[in-house]
């Protein structure tokens, strides 16, 4: 399953997106022809690089479109529609995702209405999205899993109030550029959290909101309760890897909550 490809870990790869592009089609290139992949149908590099290599993937495929996700459903085909909005599945990132679960579980044989199941008992992992409080109207949510530029993009899409936007860490060459329409429509103040904050700074400081840096989860915390206004979100979701100040993602994202539970 090959949800998207979009530059990331590129310092593992010679900041060649090439090489990263060859390393996630690595799995599918080894499948045989009973096997099935399940592909980003509108994922430009996806397509650009099986038109490139027609004869790269021998299995079947298998590609989600757009047009199958209409007003919070997914369709398959013509006999399947399963209802994705009235789940913890929130945003258009998992309505994409839940399509591309519900391909590889009707492919395995999995009954309709056990996959409607599914999708209604589904709760979201810690540090993806996770809602961790509301604390004087504030809604707090710990998207720590978020080390990439596009799962920030998805995350600030996901979010419908203001956003106090929590980012920074370890840069693995990122390019901020596909954020700043969302950024300029949906974040009303920046509170970066990472050793060296200069590049978000670069890209950011030209907007006319509040930039704050902090060095730790719970400075960053306590400058974003203070930014933060009865009815918006403040949102963890930092675009970078987590090494320069924690252990890990995870780490990142316990320190987080540990220090909105004090507030």
């Amino acid at each position: 399953m090959l949800l998207n490809i979009t530059p990331d870990h590129l310092d593992r790869y010679e900041y060649q997106l090439d090489n990263y592009v060859r390393s996630k089609f690595r799995v599918a290139m080894n499948q045989g022809r009973g096997d099935l992949c399940i592909i980003n149908g509108n994922d430009p590099i996806i397509k650009d690089y099986l038109t490139a290599n027609p004869r790269a993937i021998k299995c079947k495929k298998q590609a989600v479109r757009k047009s199958e996700l209409k007003n919070g459903y997914v369709r398959v085909g013509l006999n399947y529609r399963f209802d994705v909005a009235s789940t913890n599945l929130k945003g258009p990132h998992n309505l994409f995702n839940a399509a591309c679960a519900i391909r590889a579980a009707l492919a395995l044989g999995a009954e309709p209405g056990l996959i409607e199941e599914g999708l209604y008992s589904f709760n979201t992992p810690p540090h993806r999205l996770e809602r961790v409080a509301e604390i004087d109207g504030v809604t707090w949510i710990n998207d720590s899993k978020a080390t990439n530029v596009d799962s920030v993009f998805y995350a600030l899409q996901a979010v419908d109030t203001p956003i106090v936007w929590i980012v920074g860490g370890q840069d693995k060459g990122n390019d901020y550029t596909p954020l700043l329409k969302l950024v300029k429509k949906n974040v009303k103040a920046i509170v970066c959290m990472g050793v060296d904050n200069a590049k978000i700074i670069k890209v950011f400081g030209k907007m006319n909101i509040p930039i704050a840096e902090t060095k730790s989860a719970t400075e960053a915390v306590r400058t974003a309760a203070a930014l933060a206004d009865d009815g918006d979100t403040v949102l963890l979701s930092p675009a970078c890897a987590s090494f320069d100040l924690f252990k890990n993602y995870e780490d990142r994202g316990t320190q987080f909550k540990q220090a909105v539970s004090e507030l």
